[in-house]
């Protein structure tokens, strides 16, 4: 083999060494990407404002049939807080409820100590963990009344 050759050889093989990584890349210069963003539509927008209207109305109302404040339920962390108080649950809970997978679990039990603490059975208190947009309100305009965490 000459020098010749073998020049050739190393630039042939170079040449299909650089074709094979973009075939086995499948890179192709022609694919456009584009992303649509879209708005949500403005009727989804009114159904999710009047659903939160009716939680805080619903929650406003349970909080006050509990002997405590109805606004307490519009401040985030406070509503968390009245409500562990609401069905007996020492305040420290609270800091559970900033653990991640532990607050699931925090959620279920004061769930169904709301549930309790009205005088309803657990079946209503799987209805507060999974449809708690209907059962806050059943809750708040229906005619249970409060007996306190010691039912609980």
């Amino acid at each position: 083999m000459n020098l010749k050759t073998i020049k050739f050889l190393s630039a042939v093989s170079l040449v299909s060494l650089f074709s094979a990584g973009s075939l086995l890349a499948q890179s192709d210069d022609t694919t456009v990407v584009t992303y649509h963003t879209t708005a949500p539509s403005p009727v989804f927008l009114v159904i999710e404002l009047a659903l939160g209207i009716l939680l805080i109305v619903a929650l406003w109302k349970v909080f006050t049939k509990a002997g405590k404040p109805g606004w307490a339920c519009i401040i985030p962390i406070y509503s968390a807080y009245v409500l562990l108080k609401i069905v007996g649950r020492p305040g420290w809970w609270l800091i559970l409820l900033f653990i991640p997978f532990v607050n699931f679990i925090i959620w279920i039990i004061v769930s169904l100590d709301v549930a309790k603490s009205f005088g309803k059975g657990a079946g209503f208190g799987v209805g507060l963990i999974f449809l708690s947009f209907i059962f806050y309100p059943i809750l708040a305009f229906g005619d249970a009344t409060y007996k306190g965490p010691a039912a609980a």
